[in-house]
Parts: C-alpha cells; structure tokens; sequence
C-alpha cells in the first residue's frame, strides 16, 4: 500500500517537474486536453442548468394546464397558417360550458392580451403587454401581488377599469412600486385606468412567455372595452387536478369543445390543445443537438491533446533512459516503471483539464449575468471531467509507457 502510495507521489512530483522545466511545451501540449475540457464541461453544465430552469419555471408557469386556442404550436415555412386561421376564436362563454361540463376541473381561467401604451403625465411607454384574465387566473399562474390587491369578483362582473402593474411599469413610471398605487393612468384608445396593484419582480425569464415585469393585468372584461374579443389572441387556461394525466385531461377537453362547438364526427377540431410539456419538444431537440456538437468538439480537442501528452511523454522516456535503467539496475521491476508514467501522463492531463474547469467556471459566471437562468457546473460534470483526463492521461502514456518499462538496464545506463 505504501510503496503504492510513494509511486504515486513520486509520479505527481514528476508531471510538475516536467511542467517547471519545459513550461511553454508543456502547456501547448496540454492546450488540446484543456481545450476539450473546456468544451465538454461548459456544454453540460449549461444544459444541466437548462434543463434544471426549464423545469422549474414550467412549475411556475403552468404546472398540469392545458391551452385552448385556435392556432396550433409550430412555425416555419411549412407551418400551415392557412387551415388555422379559418377557425374560431375561443370565447368566454365556452369557458363557462368547458367549466360546467367538467366540474372535476381545478382551475380554469379566461385569457385575452394585446399590447399598447401607458401613459401618466409625460411619461409614455409603449408595447407594454395587456393581459385581460378572468376569475382563477391567480390560482392557475405563478403571479403574486407585491402592493395593493387582487381583483374581486365585482370586478369581473362590471368590467371595472382596475389594473394591476408590473414591477418594471411601477419603478420606471412612477420611481417606487408603493407610489404607484391609487394613480390614473391612460391606456388604448386613451381609456383611464386605476392601478389597485403591483406585481412582484419576476426577474429574468427562460421563456419570457408572460414578462410581468413589463405587463399589466386586468380584468377580461375591462379589456373588452378596448378591444374586439377575436382580435385580442384568446385562449382557456386549465388545470386538471393532481392525480389526472396530462394526455386524459386533453382527450376530456377535446371531448367537450368537440360538443361546445357541435363538431361532426367526419369533421377535424377547430381549435388546438396545448401543454407546455409538448411545446418545449424543440427545445429538446435542441439540448439534444447542443450536447453532441459539444462532444464532438471537445472530442477533437481531447483527440490532439492526447497526441501532445504522448509525444511529452516519449520525450520524458528518452531524456531519463539512463536513470530508468539505473533503477531497473538495482531492482525496480517493470511493473513499477510501467505505474510510474502512466500516472505521469494522466497527472498532467488532470493539470490540463483543471485548467479547463477554472476557465468553465470562470465563463458560467459570465453567462449567468447574461442569460436568464443561472449556470452551475454539477459535482458529477466534475467526477466526469476527472475520469475523462485519467482516461485520456493513460490512453496517450500507455505506449511510452510500455518503451519504458521494456528498456534493457545496460543499454539504458550507458545512453546520454
């Protein structure tokens, strides 16, 4: 155990010997190993974080709902807009129908947006989303209201000209969420509005699908007052109860709308059903895609480093010929020579792929002030990286390793 453990120190010592000496040739051979690393382990730190915002902001978006609309998910040049847009818009009194015929339902909420002005004194912003939200809305999204109140029921019912403004809106417009409260503002059509709410700060957004921060909410039927039902992009939102499955609770509600809008059987549906949990399939595909051509980069870069550290490792192997045959002389066994520069190969990889996780967390501080999720690098990415360098280490040293331990301690001891 102990003659194991003095090998290994004597390995280590060795890998930061041969970095001290030849510095420069050291590092440039090295660059492939920290290059590939590098790669590798910011591809899947990135996805993991990903996936990990990905997955908790579908809890806070819409955890179990499904979207009723007219248009179905998609884009692009075969994307076919001209079946869709002959459909209906979904109305508010199928709202109500879906909600009578399954009382089953957790939450179901109706959902018209627009975008437009706001305007208070001399202060204009512009393109600022309006949400019109019926009754559940708040149990059926993650919006919760810093200062002032939620909407009551009258609200709904007489269409009252109450908002409720985003965090941004309420600092930009007004200096303090707290001073927004009680002041009238004008929106489309020069409508007057009183804001009885703010909404806490979201921050930023992975999907940005909702952006609170710039938006406001009120009541659908205060929206309706400014515009057209059909021209304000409705949709249902509903949430099916904890212990109903996700694709029954989408053949429930394509039952209902089926019979709400007196669909033949030959007859296609006229209006889509969708869950965040399908559309973000692309977005798969698109992890999918990131970590192969992370692979197949760092792959490369591991494939040249790996070169670099043979060919250190075989200059190593000449330039001490005489003192391993000196130790094969007074009885080092092959074995041992063999352990020795195997580790050495793979300390310097690790040394290489260090490197590369310095640079890796250097750049995930970087990304996470600039995209909208905060990038980490995993214990086991570490482990991974670790693992791939012995790999890699012992891989590029097997060779010289093997010239080494075979050399004859007579020819050896008198080289130069």
């Amino acid at each position: 155990m102990f003659r194991f453990i003095g090998i290994i120190w004597t390995s280590f010592k060795m890998a930061l010997q041969e970095l001290r000496s030849n510095k420069l040739r050291t590092f440039l051979s090295l660059l492939g190993i920290t290059f590939g690393i590098f790669c590798i382990i910011s591809v899947l730190s990135t996805i993991t974080s990903m996936e990990l915002a990905v997955k908790n902001e579908l809890k806070s978006i819409a955890a179990r709902t499904v979207f009723i609309g007219k248009w179905e998910n998609g884009g692009g040049p075969d994307y076919p807009w001209w079946k869709y847009v002959k459909r209906p818009e979904v109305k508010y009194a199928e709202m109500k129908l879906v909600e009578a015929k399954s009382p089953q339902l957790t939450n179901i909420s109706y959902f018209m947006n627009t975008n437009d002005k706001v305007e208070y004194a001399d202060n204009v912003m512009n393109g600022v989303n309006y949400y019109g939200v019926s009754e559940k809305f708040f149990d059926l999204q993650a919006v919760r209201v810093e200062t002032g109140r939620y909407f009551r029921q009258e609200d709904y019912d007489h269409g009252f000209n109450y908002i409720i403004i985003g965090y941004v809106i309420a600092e930009d417009m007004f200096g303090k969420a707290e001073n927004a409260l009680g002041k009238v503002v004008k929106l489309k059509n020069d409508k007057d509005a009183i804001i009885i709410g703010v909404i806490v700060k979201q921050g930023k957004s992975l999907f940005n699908a909702f952006d609170y921060d710039h938006s406001l909410l009120m009541p659908y039927s205060f929206l309706r007052q400014m515009i057209r039902e059909e021209n304000a992009q409705p949709n249902i939102m509903v949430q099916g109860s904890e212990n109903m499955a996700l694709e029954g609770l989408k053949d429930e509600l394509k039952g209902d709308m089926r019979s709400i809008r007196k669909l033949k059987p030959t007859q296609e549906d006229n209006f889509s059903l969708t869950d965040i949990d399908s559309a973000t399939k692309e977005l798969d595909s698109l992890i999918t895609g990131m970590d192969i051509g992370g692979w197949a980069i760092a792959g490369l870069s591991l494939l040249v480093g790996m070169f670099g550290v043979a060919n250190i490792m075989f200059v190593t192997v000449r330039e001490r010929t005489s003192q391993i045959g000196l130790k094969k002389a007074i009885g080092a066994r092959r074995s041992t020579i063999l352990t020795e520069f195997l580790l050495e190969s793979a300390f310097l990889c690790i040394i290489g792929g260090l490197i590369g996780l310095v640079g890796v967390f250097i750049a995930t501080q970087i990304l996470s002030l600039i995209i909208p999720f905060r990038v980490f690098i995993p214990l086991n990415i570490i482990g991974l990286a670790i693992g791939i360098c012995l790999f890699v280490g012992i891989l590029a040293g097997i060779i010289p390793a093997f010239v080494a331990a075979r050399l004859d301690p007579v020819v050896a001891i008198r080289s130069k």
